[in-house]
């Protein structure tokens, strides 16, 4: 039910995008890191650069939802970012993997720090898979947007290229993991941390590309299983 339930939602919204409106998410966790980060103009820059540019209608206003609660069923998309340690229960990790089974898509973005922790984590969610690295020749990177070299460079931290890595379920890619990258950052309001205006417009041309790719493939993956 809740797996038709995401696929009528997702196709509704890229179908009728202007009669539709549909909302996304910030996941909340425990374990001490900071979930909250980037909170008061990240997501909110995304949706409004999303909303603009490919005329969809995402409500305009971010959801926070905590990865074990039932409402995460409710988004479509949920994005989880944050510097330090996460930590899930056997309930929470549970949650996470029947929501993306059942078509919800999660975008994992390390502020620097989190690699480890989130790593540990997710062989929770799922025991018998693995993070698998995405070229950039994957369909993520030709959406709306073109990004021909894969995901951006926002920030440096150890001197890594950006990285990013997915986790697939039957075929659709149901988590996406960006590493050394830190789109996040590039989202937020360029006072923040003093990007330039082409990295800032990089970062979001990458997250409008991941909200059109993860709602079309969800709507694919929904239609061909109809």
């Amino acid at each position: 039910m809740r797996k038709i339930f995401l696929g009528l939602l997702f196709l509704l919204a890229v179908l009728y995008g202007q009669s539709q409106s549909f909302q996304i998410a910030v996941a909340k966790y425990r374990g001490g890191g900071d979930w909250y980060a980037n909170l008061k103009t990240s997501l909110p820059n995304l949706i409004e650069f999303t909303n603009r540019e490919l005329d969809l209608t995402i409500d305009p206003e971010q959801a926070i939802v905590e990865v074990g609660s039932p409402k995460i069923f409710e988004y479509p998309f949920v994005h989880m970012t944050g510097h330090g340690n996460i930590i899930l229960n056997s309930q929470e990790a549970n949650n996470l993997r029947n929501y993306m089974l059942g078509g919800g898509f999660l975008h994992i973005d390390d502020n620097y720090g989190m690699d480890p922790y989130i790593r540990r984590e997710i062989k929770k969610v799922f025991p018998e898979k693995e993070f698998v690295p995405l070229p950039a020749s994957h369909p993520i990177y030709h959406q709306h947007f073109e990004l021909t070299e894969g995901v951006p460079k926002v920030h440096e931290h150890e001197g890594k290229p950006p990285q990013a890595f997915g986790i697939f379920h039957e075929g659709r890619l149901v988590c996406y993991y960006t590493f050394e990258s830190d789109l996040g950052d590039g989202w937020e309001n360029p006072t923040v941390h003093n990007d330039p205006p082409q990295v800032h417009r990089e970062a979001l041309k990458m997250g409008a590309n991941i909200l059109q790719f993860a709602f079309l493939n969800v709507t694919n993956d929904e239609q061909q299983e109809q």
